[in-house]
């Protein structure tokens, strides 16, 4: 079997890697501006994973899309856009499009699988990958689950027998809407977490957990989705990778707001956060502490004021 991987930052040089090793031919793709990509063609590694040497590397974008019917994006959340305009200008030949990122588009409020649908016009091309795993962990031989989801009962069937091994098991999801915002959703409670850490007052994290989940459920609900949907893989199930993992982006940048100090790494929760208050607005929710924690991001509020949110909030 054959995969095209597109993205070839942490997670998608990780998927390089797993594909590669439970058997598929891969094909790493980055764009032609990419140093990250330049770099793994002279060494062949970055910080997390070691790539063999038969990982086929390419600035091509018509070449990873005739290469695999099935295409795997691991990129940006926020530039899926932009490339799936390219995609339509590269010869795109009715390839499966995975989704393996967790966001909502900042200036819509879009889940990114209807992002990709607007170009597709076929959602049953689309698939979702979400739910807990840390590239470090994995490659070291830690299982874990994740799930796949699509509004196409064969395609997420296909995608989870093809993609499961003793490494990654894949569940099937039932609910795309669902398990796609909380999955976006969650790495904005993350960086909540990061920020609890920051004040020393990682104790409350329970509570955080609570009111946040909460909070998840009523977005799912308005936009269509199982409010259940928030208690499995793409959610709950994500929590300890996004709020106490070492290595959560989520939780590193929370603590660094919280220390007033700078953080380069992609956080998705950011641009979501923003996302979650246009959606506010539209279906006209109260979400206190989402709300909260957007001030926060966005230099309007201390942060110790998230305390106080969740202190005197209602479970």
């Amino acid at each position: 079997m054959k995969i095209s991987i597109l993205g070839c930052g942490r997670w998608g040089t990780f998927l390089a890697w797993y594909f590669n090793k439970i058997g598929y031919d891969v094909l790493l793709w980055g764009r032609k501006t990419s140093d990250k990509l330049r770099s793994l063609q002279d060494e062949r590694e970055n910080a997390y994973v070691k790539l063999a040497d038969t990982i086929q590397l390419s600035y091509s974008l018509e070449q990873a899309l005739s290469f695999s019917k099935d295409i795997v994006i691991a990129i940006d959340e926020q530039n899926l856009r932009n490339l799936m305009e390219n995609i339509l200008k590269s010869n795109y030949k009715d390839n499966n499009i995975i989704l393996s990122m967790k966001g909502l588009e900042n200036k819509t409020g879009k889940r990114l699988s209807e992002v990709a649908n607007e170009y597709l016009l076929n959602a049953s091309k689309i698939a979702i990958l979400c739910g807990p795993g840390h590239p470090s962990e994995i490659v070291r031989g830690i299982p874990t689950c994740m799930m796949v989801d699509s509004s196409n009962e064969t395609l997420k069937k296909q995608v989870a027998k093809n993609f499961s091994s003793d490494l990654i098991q894949f569940h099937i999801g039932t609910d795309l809407v669902g398990n796609e915002v909380g999955a976006a959703a969650k790495n904005v409670i993350g960086i909540a977490a990061g920020i609890l850490d920051g004040i020393g007052l990682s104790s409350l994290k329970g509570i955080l957990m609570v009111i946040g989940t909460k909070e998840i459920a009523e977005l799912i609900y308005n936009m269509g989705g199982n409010a259940a949907s928030v208690y499995g893989l793409s959610c709950l199930g994500d929590y300890q990778s996004t709020l106490f993992s070492e290595h959560s982006n989520s939780v590193s940048f929370g603590i660094a707001l919280a220390h007033r100090k700078q953080f380069t790494k992609h956080v998705p929760g950011i641009d979501t956060s923003n996302a979650i208050i246009r959606l506010c607005a539209i279906y006209n929710l109260q979400l206190p502490l989402l709300y909260n924690i957007n001030k926060i991001i966005n230099n309007e509020a201390d942060c110790t004021s998230l305390v106080e949110i969740l202190l005197q909030a209602k479970d």
